[in-house]
């Protein structure tokens, strides 16, 4: 499996397509993300304009200088990028859509929990749908980027993600979270940017792209 591909080269920033289980920074075993992107480019001058959490697939923007970086940095802090993922639970969720806000905690063993006060909060929008027997696609559109945010929002719902052992998910071959798109307005024209999942068993379920496309609608 490839640890990344490109979706998109533009002038000042790239799109990437991030494989589950590749960090996108720091030090490890093996490369991150932008450490492949600068040797694989040799540009040095690559830079992360946000993060995935290193289980979650798809994709990230990447700047190809600083000045992009944070022009795009800006875009994120001022909420103008809109982000929507893909997530797959065989539970189902205590409502079928709407809001998800709470402060977020640190719990045990470097977990994370959604507590009831709203003084810094975590917000998600999501929808959900059937994906055949036992399996429910949720459309989440983070509006702040806490860690572990979609994780945590999902099982504060009562339906963990799979293959998400950390937060009680169903034993799976992923982690079935995947940043499937996103959209914001980049000197004076407007970006659209879609991928959806390429790794996963259940990614691969009959008509997958049809329902994602109809649940991200009622977001938009």
């Amino acid at each position: 499996m490839l640890a990344y591909s490109i979706l998109a080269d533009e002038s000042d920033y790239l799109v990437v397509v991030k494989a589950p289980g590749v960090r996108v920074h720091g030090p490890g075993a093996s490369p991150s993300l932008i450490e492949r992107l600068r040797e694989d480019l040799q540009s040095p001058d690559l830079h992360l304009a946000h993060r995935l959490d290193e289980a979650t697939s798809g994709l990230v923007l990447v700047a190809k200088s600083t000045p992009a970086n944070q022009a795009l940095t800006r875009l994120f802090a001022e909420r103008q990028i809109t982000k929507n993922y893909l997530a797959i639970s065989d539970k189902k969720s205590a409502k079928k859509q709407g809001w998800i806000r709470g402060d977020m905690a640190k719990a045990r063993d470097g977990n994370w929990k959604l507590l009831r006060t709203s003084q810094n909060p975590a917000v998600t929008r999501f929808v959900a749908g059937s994906l055949g027997p036992g399996l429910r696609l949720y459309v989440l559109q983070p509006k702040t980027g806490k860690t572990h945010q979609l994780r945590v929002a999902l099982k504060s719902q009562g339906a963990p993600i799979l293959g998400d052992a950390r937060y009680g998910g169903s034993e799976a071959d992923r982690l079935y979270l995947h940043a499937f798109s996103l959209s914001f307005c980049w000197q004076g024209t407007v970006r659209h940017y879609v991928q959806l999942p390429s790794v996963g068993l259940h990614f691969a379920a009959p008509g997958l792209a049809e329902a994602a496309a109809q649940l991200a609608k009622q977001l938009i």
